[in-house]
């Protein structure tokens, strides 16, 4: 089995990315937070500094881009075969509504007949392979058939799914039957993307569904840094926090903006620790940077409470 490590807004950035893998190995490739190409053909800072050369990690990782664009989209895939990488993943998942309300990401999930011409194009065309990262659909499951007739058309490399609808958000449980029917319908290789807690969950989907080759984790990997290497041990995810307030502090030029940076990690990390409810609230309130260290210091003294274990998605 695979282990990719989801792309999240504003959480897996390069330099989490690649604290992590530095402190917790087992993540075969990393996904990068998309970014989306405008009509100036040009990267803003940040996105320069989120989109390093390829050869300057020492560990794979995967643009992704949101558009619907086919000519931005092949733009972005030059630019990034030209800074050595060699894939390139289109985000058809996104479920923001400022995002969908653009026709991106899930978005461009409710029109077939546009996704089949945006792919029928820059597959014709893109300098690099090109996976994709879907929904089943919009707003219904039943949709996902129709959409995986017009993925069948296409060499992807690979065929991320999340199995929920757009609508659905992050909430409520898996479709597994259409994820199943993919397994049994899809010319393309796939991989799962959804609810994953433990590494035993992950394992079991190559049980439930023989073949499947690679699994993509996000908030699972975020309450659970260590979940692919043993476990997370509580010094090694102190030193691993230490050190990711100390590279925020230095980019963004104060412990402030790293503290308040850091919080959203925080909201993953806090429920593995017994008891830490009134910790993580006062932890969510401050503003003060000393005190901010010190209740992350003393969460990371309670007991760890294994992840709930049982079928992934469920």
């Amino acid at each position: 089995m695979r282990y990719y490590f989801a792309p999240m807004e504003g959480l897996t950035d390069s330099v989490y990315r690649s604290l992590h893998h530095r402190y917790f190995p087992g993540v075969d490739r990393y996904y990068m937070p998309f970014f989306s190409p405008t009509i100036h053909r040009c990267l803003t800072a940040k996105e320069q500094r989120e989109l390093p050369k390829a050869g300057s990690v020492p560990f794979p990782a995967v643009p992704q881009v949101l558009t619907k664009a086919p000519e931005a989209f092949l733009w972005a895939a030059e630019l990034c075969r030209d800074l050595g990488y060699r894939l390139i993943n289109l985000n058809l998942g996104c479920p923001s509504g400022t995002v969908t309300a653009k026709g991106k990401g899930s978005g461009m999930l409710n029109d077939v007949s546009a996704l089949d011409r945006f792919l029928d194009t820059v597959c014709a065309a893109s300098v690099l392979p090109l996976s994709v990262k879907t929904r089943l659909g919009m707003e219904q499951p039943e949709e996902f058939p129709a959409l995986l007739e017009v993925f069948n058309r296409y060499p992807l490399r690979e065929l991320i799914i999340h199995p929920r609808t757009r609508r659905e958000f992050y909430s409520g449980p898996i479709h597994q039957q259409m994820f199943a029917y993919a397994m049994s319908h899809s010319r393309n290789r796939l991989c799962f993307n959804g609810e994953i807690r433990t590494l035993a969950q992950a394992d079991g989907l190559a049980v439930a569904y023989p073949g499947l080759e690679a699994v993509m984790i996000g908030r699972g990997l975020l309450a659970d840094p260590g979940m692919l290497c043993g476990g997370t041990d509580p010094a090694v995810l102190k030193a691993f926090m230490d050190d990711l307030l100390e590279h925020y502090t230095r980019a963004f030029g104060s412990s402030r903006n790293a503290m308040f940076r850091l919080k959203e990690n925080w909201s993953h990390l806090y429920p593995r620790f017994q008891g830490s409810e009134g910790l993580w609230k006062r932890l969510r309130k401050t503003t003060d940077a000393a005190q901010f260290k010190a209740l992350t210091e003393e969460i990371l003294t309670l007991p760890m409470a294994a992840p709930a274990d049982g079928p992934a998605g469920i």
